[in-house]
């Protein structure tokens, strides 16, 4: 019995160390195949754009093909709901918001919760823009905050998702500029674009990314910004005009939670590597974007500041009791 007990263990002993073997040799050879790259909103918009980025990069870089695919619905959650039950080979990536994984779960009615999600990867921040079309009434900030406050609920402001960053903008307008306009929300960026522009909503809550993409079209009341955007000298920042705001959204990528973590760190080394590369850098930039690069191990520090900034503002969206 001692002896078979002792061939027993060695027998599992070895078939473990072949099954660690083999793992190491998979994740060796990431990524030797196609990688799937989910996103959770409609092509057009700022993940979309990102996204086309970064595809080109990776090919580029590790000679493989990304298949970028939309799984739109619940502004995001649809898709971060059903990450989990994805593929956890690394072949499978999902692209990731703030604040809408922090506020959505806060509001109870989404299938997962903030801390169900592995994020491994922050690749840039898109700041808070006030934007109106050109032939808008309101030449300025200011303008616009008298007319809102002329004529309470009245002005309606388009925005990516509910409990988003466009949502939590909106409500920081309100509530910093002492007034009250509507927000009208829609499923991603890409699709409020002919209600912006054809005069269906006052203007958009949205982001300098925006403002670029439709340049000429639109004018910038203001940016949510430390200083002045150097692509939009003339438009000043909400501090400048007595507005403490300087915030927008995060995107990044999200693995299932059950994805060993040298892949997860071997992904985030690859999305790392993209995000540093010169020629991708400088598209990032030229279109809006303001590059981050928070890796995988800086990932939880990060999570937990942001989500302690965004609980005041959920308090007053009514979020928090």
């Amino acid at each position: 019995m001692i002896a078979f007990q002792r061939l027993f263990g060695a027998t599992v002993l070895a078939a473990g160390a072949v099954a660690v073997s083999l793992s190491t040799a998979v994740f060796a050879a990431w990524p030797d195949k196609t990688v799937r790259y989910v996103l959770p909103f409609p092509p057009g918009g700022e993940s979309d754009i990102a996204a086309r980025f970064q595809q080109q990069t990776f090919k580029k870089k590790f000679g493989q093909d990304v298949i970028v695919e939309s799984k739109v619905g619940a502004g995001g959650a649809l898709a971060w709901a059903q990450l989990n039950a994805m593929p956890n080979d690394g072949y499978t990536i999902m692209g990731i918001n703030l604040p809408h994984i922090v506020l959505q779960p806060m509001e109870g009615n989404v299938q997962y919760k903030t801390d169900d999600l592995q994020s491994i990867y922050w690749f840039h921040f898109t700041p808070d823009a006030l934007i109106v079309t050109n032939d808008s009434p309101y030449k300025t900030i200011q303008e616009f905050i008298a007319a809102a406050k002329a004529k309470p609920g009245i002005l309606t402001l388009a925005g990516s998702g509910t409990n988003s960053a466009n949502h939590v903008a909106h409500e920081k307008l309100n509530l910093l500029g002492g007034i009250k306009t509507t927000y009208v929300p829609f499923k991603g960026t890409g699709d409020l674009i002919s209600s912006v522009l054809g005069g269906h909503v006052s203007g958009t809550m949205s982001y300098i990314t925006f403002a670029q993409m439709q340049k000429g079209k639109v004018r910038t009341l203001a940016v949510a910004t430390e200083k002045r955007h150097p692509m939009f000298p003339d438009v000043p920042t909400f501090r400048e005009v007595g507005l403490d705001w300087v915030d927008g959204a995060y995107r990044g990528i999200a693995v299932p939670k059950s994805t060993p973590p040298d892949i997860q760190k071997r992904i985030s080394d690859a999305f790392d590597a993209i995000n540093k590369d010169p020629d991708f850098r400088k598209q990032m930039i030229d279109g809006g974007f303001e590059p981050v690069d928070i890796g995988v191990e800086q990932v939880p520090a990060f999570l937990v500041q942001r989500k302690k900034d965004y609980e005041d503002i959920a308090r007053k969206m009514g979020l928090m009791k």
